[in-house]
């Protein structure tokens, strides 16, 4: 084995640890929905964890069969496209283990308010609205460099984003009906990037 073949087998390495990490969490927030409060509100969405892990499967199928892989030449170009993707995937999968620490208790499968709910701004939720959403799309991304796939970019562009905005807009839709100041907290935190330049109170 070469050198250069052990690099590129330790990343794929880190990027099967990320994975995991995403998914044990994931698991965990479903061994902890028991203990959730009482349900005050609550809307059904087709976009849910069963199929986000049907796409998350779809996606890993177009990579390990190397659907859709680009040679890219020289091998410096290559790496620098791997080393950029590896840090957008743990990027991603720190976001979303710190986004659902902050999320606590007010994750839900589907979209609810619980009785006790309260609007989190804090930590992960500074930097974007939906960083649970924000860190697949990011880690999908930088999948889709680290293996140079173009099929699995476009899947992520095309078919994962707009579902992860249809799903965090029925989400906007339920709290800001449930939290008056959630519309400034719009205006000023990206829905899935973070927001350059924030509006101020005057």
């Amino acid at each position: 084995m070469t050198l250069l073949e052990v690099f590129y087998a330790g990343i794929s390495l880190l990027v099967a640890l990320s994975v995991f990490a995403v998914l044990t969490a994931v698991l965990i927030d479903f061994i902890e929905i028991h203990k959730k409060s009482q349900t005050k509100k609550e809307k059904k969405s087709i976009v849910a964890t069963g199929t986000m892990l049907l796409f998350f499967l779809l996606f890993y199928a177009v990579i390990r069969l190397r659907l859709g892989q680009v040679p890219v030449n020289p091998p410096s170009l290559r790496m620098c496209f791997v080393l950029a993707g590896l840090a957008l995937v743990i990027t991603g999968a720190i976001t979303n283990i710190l986004g659902r620490l902050a999320l606590g208790r007010n994750w839900a499968n589907h979209i609810k308010i619980y009785s006790d709910h309260a609007l989190v701004s804090g930590g992960a939720y500074k930097i974007v609205r939906h960083p649970l959403y924000a860190s697949l799309i990011w880690m999908f991304l930088g999948a889709s460099l680290v293996y140079l796939n173009y099929l699995a970019f476009l899947a992520n562009a095309i078919i994962f984003v707009p579902f992860m905005y249809y799903r965090a807009k029925q989400e906007e839709d339920l709290l800001s009906k449930e939290f008056e100041e959630y519309k400034d907290y719009q205006k000023n935190v990206g829905m899935f990037f973070p927001k350059i330049f924030r509006r101020t109170k005057t």
